[in-house]
Parts: structure tokens; sequence; C-alpha cells
């Protein structure tokens, strides 16, 4: 305790005692807020401050009454304002999908001239703040884009395109809240904490669906279908010029499971949302995934594509999605304002040429690859090299640290920089087989299944069927948990062809659907976004019944004498591995498994494929 309180105690001598001037009395950890630990950040006047309304303001939010337009408030007062916003228009409406753990409703705010229905014909903008509650531009852009819908002028944005903004969505997160939350972002100064309250990170869970609230929100793209999914981040890493940075899976060309969607992207999107941000004085730039901590300079990833991310989900589930990651050293102020820059003109692009969008969604929906790229990993070597505008820095003797650290100068570097950008590629092919079956008694990754919204064929009674079953040769299991999983890995599998009985509820799952792809990425055990990678299958890696030595002996003798090709194999095993040959209790266990007394459902996944 008392270490923490000297901490404190050194935070508060670095930062102004008049911080908390503008922080309600009713917001939780108040505390000082300026970090003047981290590296200053370039002047800022954007022509879109003139979206700000004035304090005296009816509809002002507690964002814009800042003094510093350094606050977002609280769920509670974000709720109340949305509610009297939601009595006060009829364009607006609130939808409750969802109860996290903590017993806290989680809802979405509507914006539609169509009532209680959407018109079929209207794009769907779906956007998401808050899934890492400290990372709230979304919910403080979107409160001011409702209420400049509702009462100032742009309700034409809803004569061709429906909005849907999920305000907070990890509600418990973000009531953990408090002044310490992010170290690495420059406000707001009250922040929600990233982890929810049972301490899961929700941008982990899109396939899994481990959290209410994923399934929730599952729940509701399942219900609106939307043309264009936009997830609101804020960064953690480097410096540099950029303060609104986004992306996609298949950016640039580069490999996507929707191609055609990533086209539109490229081509009608991105152009679009740049000249919108820069007109309104933002630097918007693309996904910033820095290689090294020591040289900012040694080039950029893509991040990765895994489907565990919102960005890779969608591309998997053929919903064109955008992953948002405003620079977390810019202001919360000039953050905020390029997040309604962005999504005001993804509003407009959706109006003017949602058709084409749903075009390209149609084609990658009926996409059925015979082979499945999956587990990427990072190229060993750049594909390209990318211009990035830089923060200038230097490096200095940290007494801290004991080496050479990185200290930024927030200055924008005038000489444009040529980073090696590196892409990954798959470490790992999947053959798509007609379909999966799932045992009934597995109503946990039946569920899940079906909260993504898959087409699955139930029995109503049992049925044997001819499937391929899988060995699982080498399992091995994590040393350490996580997302409250001991994750397991498999490299190898052998194919074993039964007639199994599957009894009444078990369900066939077919991959020629739109959710294919999902669904040879969560069946297969070897693929890192599989059920079973996440340790869901721990029970087929337990072996039943046993055989002493006295009774496997013999036994072994009597099949070496009847067997000529057993015992070849045997005699080249001895050759070939002398630990084994030393090893009596591993000899003996080689015979075992060859024996019908052997546990056949030993390391045998339960899930069958169909050929």
């Amino acid at each position: 305790m008392r270490t923490a309180v000297l901490i404190a105690a050194a935070l508060a001598a670095l930062l102004p005692s008049t911080a908390m001037a503008q922080t309600p009395s009713s917001v939780p950890n108040a505390a000082p807020w300026d970090q003047a630990f981290l590296p200053p950040a370039p002047r800022w006047d954007g022509a879109s401050r003139a979206l700000l309304r004035d304090a005296s303001d009816p509809w002002v939010t507690a964002f814009e009454a800042d003094a510093e337009h350094d606050f977002s408030p609280t769920y509670v007062d974000t709720r109340a304002w949305f509610d009297r916003l939601d009595a006060a228009s009829d364009l607006i409406r609130i939808e409750q999908f969802g109860v996290s753990p903590e017993g806290r409703p989680i809802y979405a705010v509507i914006a539609s001239k169509d009532g209680a229905a959407f018109d079929p014909s209207k794009p769907v903008l779906l956007a998401q703040a808050g899934i890492h509650p400290g990372e709230i531009d979304g919910k403080d852009a979107g409160m001011m884009l409702l209420r400049d819908i509702a009462f100032y002028g742009k309700d034409d944005l809803l004569d061709r395109v429906n909005l849907i903004l999920i305000p907070i969505l990890s509600v418990d997160g973000h009531e953990r809240a408090g002044a310490y939350s992010r170290p690495n972002q420059r406000g707001p100064r009250i922040q929600g904490w990233r982890n929810t309250a049972t301490n899961q990170n929700l941008n982990r869970d899109y396939l899994k669906l481990d959290q209410p609230e994923m399934r929730a929100v599952r729940g509701l793209i399942v219900k609106y279908k939307p043309d264009l999914y936009v997830d609101i981040h804020v960064t953690d890493g480097m410096d540099y010029q950029y303060d609104v940075t986004y992306g996609y899976n298949g950016e640039n060309g580069l490999y996507s499971r929707s191609p055609a969607t990533a086209k539109w992207l490229d081509d009608a999107f991105k152009p679009a949302i740049n000249a919108a941000l820069e007109v309104q004085g933002h630097i918007p730039g693309e996904l910033v995934f820095g290689i090294g901590d020591s040289n900012p300079r040694e080039g950029l990833s893509d991040g990765g594509l895994g489907e565990r991310f919102s960005n890779g989900w969608g591309s998997a589930a053929h919903v064109p999605t955008i992953l948002i990651e405003n620079h977390s050293l810019k202001p919360h102020e000039q953050r905020v304002l390029g997040t309604y820059v962005f999504l005001e003109r993804a509003m407009r692009l959706l109006a003017e040429d949602g058709a084409h969008l749903r075009t390209a969604i149609a084609a990658d929906s009926a996409l059925r690859p015979a082979e499945i790229p999956a587990n990427f990993v990072q190229d060993d070597k750049p594909i390209s090299t990318r211009a990035f505008k830089g923060i200038t820095y230097e490096l200095y003797d940290s007494p801290a640290s004991g080496r050479q650290e990185i200290r930024w100068l927030g200055q924008a570097d005038p000489e444009l920089w040529r980073m090696p950008f590196y892409s990954s590629h798959p470490s790992l092919t999947l053959k798509r087989p007609e379909a999966y079956w799932v045992p009934s008694y597995r109503t946990d990754i039946i569920e899940r299944l079906r909260v993504h919204g898959v087409t699955m064929e139930t029995l109503d009674a049992p049925r044997t069927v001819g499937v391929e079953m899988l060995r699982l040769d080498d399992p091995k299991v994590a040393t350490r948990p996580n997302e409250g999983h001991v994750p397991i890995t498999v490299t190898s599998v052998t194919p074993v062809a039964r007639d199994w009985t599957f009894p009444t509820g078990s369900v066939r799952v077919p991959t020629d659907q739109p959710l294919g792809d999902i669904v040879v990425l969560l069946l297969e055990p070897q693929s890192s976004e599989s059920f079973f990678a996440w340790g869901m299958f721990p029970e087929v890696l337990s072996r039943v019944e046993y055989i002493e030595g006295y009774a496997i002996a013999p036994l072994a003798e009597k099949m070496l004498a009847s067997d000529p090709a057993l015992k070849a194999e045997f005699e080249a095993k001895l050759a070939s591995d002398a630990a084994f040959a030393a090893d009596g209790d591993a000899r003996l266990q080689w015979f075992y498994e060859r024996t019908p007394f052997y546990d056949d459902h030993f390391r045998l996944y339960p899930v069958a494929r169909e050929n």
C-alpha cells in the first residue's frame, strides 16, 4: 500500500493541480489527468471543430460541455442523455439487445425514418464503440452525430441509410473507470477498463463467442444484417502524424476471404473517407502496426488476419468490417471529431453507392473455396515499401531502464519515411468437407454455432452415417491460460473412416452456406481459431483403462509370433529409436495400442467430417 501511495504522489507531482476543474462530482476515482510524461501532441485546429456545440445548447453532450473537450460521460449519464433524445425525436429509438455479466443492459441507439421495421432497400451502418471501454471515441462522436440528425439539419442522412450505434459494448468495463486506465493514451481524463467484469478481452471473442456481450452483438448483427460494420478503437504503440487510422482485411489488394468487398473498400470507400477527413483538418492513414519497439523505422505489418478480431471475422463472415484505430497520442477532442467525420461520410457513401457494396457482399457470400487458408503468420521478408508520415524522435540513455529509449519530440518529420511492409501468409490449408457432425452432448458447441447464425440440421432420431473421424496425433497443452482457456494445439491428425451413430439432438452442419468458412475454421482442430484450439475439447486427451505388464507382455509375444508384418514393424522401430528400445514400458505400450483393448476414443476428435 505504501508503494502505491508513493507512486500516486509522484504522478500527482507531474500533473497540473487544475486538471480536475471539469470533472463531474459523480465520476468515480476522479484524479489529475494531464499525463505530462507523454510525448507532446502537435498543435491541431481542424475545421471539424465547427461541429462542436456551445455549452449553453440544450442538446450539448458532456464531451462538448467540458472546457477541455476531454471528458466522456458515465454509463448512467450516457443512457439518460440518450433516453432524453429518444423521447424528443421520432427518428431515434433505443433497443436493448443484451445484459452484461454484472447485470447492466447493453443497448443500441437506432436512427431511422422507417419506424419499427427497416426498409430492406436501405443500407445499414452499424457503428460500435467501447468494445475496449477506455477507447471510447465512438460513443462521444456518435452522441453528437445522432443529436445533429435529430435536431440540427442532418436528418437527410436517414433518407437512404439506417444507422445503429452501440455507444458502449463492454458496459461493465466502461464502469471500471478511473484516471489510470490507459497510460499511453491522451484522454479522456476518466477512462474505462480494457477487459470485462470477467476479465475477458471482447476483441478476441468474435469466433469462440464465450462472452454474453459478444453473443449479444452477434445476435444484433444477425437481426439487422448491417452492410457496413465499423469497430472503433484507439491505438497503443508508436507516435506518428495520423490521427485517424483504419483498415480492413484485403486492403490494397492483399488476401481476403471477401475479395469483392475488399475491392469496393479500396476503390470507393477509402478515397471518399480520406478526402472527407482531410477537408476537415484530419490526417487519415492505414492501420499502423510497428514491428520493432526500439527502431520506429524498422517496418510495419498487417497486424495479423485472425478471425478472433472484428476485421478478420468480418472478412470470413462476409460482413464488410472496418477497424478504426484513432491515434492514442492525439487529444481526445481531435479523435472524437475525426470519428464524427468518418461516420457521417460513411453514411453518405452508403446512400450513394450502397447498391454496389451489396453486389460485392452477394458475390463474396456465394464463394465456396475448396481450400481454406488458415493460421496466418507474418512474412519473413517485406512485400513492399510504404510511405509513412512520421514524428521526429531521438534516442537517449535512460537511467531507469539502463538502455537507450525513444523520446518522441512532437514535430512532424518533413521527410516522408519509407517503411518496409510485412504481410501475412497461411501456415495451414484446410480442405472443405461437405459437412460436419457435432454430437448432441456438445450442446455448448451447437449453441455457439447457432448464435453465429450457422445453418444446421438437427436430428430428431438417432442416425448412423459414414464419416471421417480425426485421430489427434500430437496434441500439446499450453503452459499458460489465454482468455479464460488453456489452449491446445495439434499439428497432425490421422483420418479414420467410421460408421458412427449420432444420437437425437446431434447436428449436421453443411459448409455450403455463406458462413461455411467460419464453420471450417471453428470445427477443424488444427485451425488456431477453432473451438479445439481454445481448449474446449480437453476430454479427448484423457485415456481410460490400462493394462498391466504381466498381461500385455505375454500377449505381445503372441502377437510377434503370429504376425510377421507386426514383427517387422517392431524391429524397425527398435533399430531406429534407441530411447524406445531401452524403455520397456514404451515397448509394451506400443503393443497395447495395437490391441482391441486400447481406448478407441483416446485422442479421437468427436466432431466428424462428411466428405
